[in-house]
């Protein structure tokens, strides 16, 4: 899978899940630290990745949008710690791997993850 990190998910985040066999990109690591929401929607979107982030605007942009792509994982944990970030994220592929190459609003709290189908009518 193809995963796109936005600032405030952690670089140690994303060498976890190249380990995994993923295709994981950092903004940072792109030099984009200061792009634009919307921007990185439509990067997301054109790269056909998941954007991995923290930021709670990015499910509402997505939602108003009425576009079926890209996935989007909020990430609402009490604790960002990598160790934690990238425990909750293995159990989001092993349980929700068909929702987020299919195109959803995923949010991952301590205790439950919500996945939302896109577009949302």
């Amino acid at each position: 899978m193809r995963f796109l990190a936005n600032m405030g998910i952690s670089p140690v985040t994303v060498v976890f899940l190249r380990q995994a066999g993923h295709d994981a990109v950092h903004l940072h690591e792109a030099g984009l630290d200061t792009l634009p929401d919307s921007h990185i929607l439509d990067k997301a979107r054109f790269e056909q990745r998941v954007l991995l982030t923290s930021d709670l605007d990015f499910g509402d942009l997505l939602a108003a949008s009425g576009a079926a792509l890209p996935t989007v994982v909020v990430l609402r944990l009490r604790s960002m710690v990598p160790d934690n970030v990238n425990r909750h994220l293995a159990m989001l592929l092993a349980q929700h791997s068909t929702e987020l190459e299919q195109g959803a609003i995923v949010s991952v709290a301590e205790d439950h993850i919500r996945v939302r189908r896109l577009p949302i009518e």
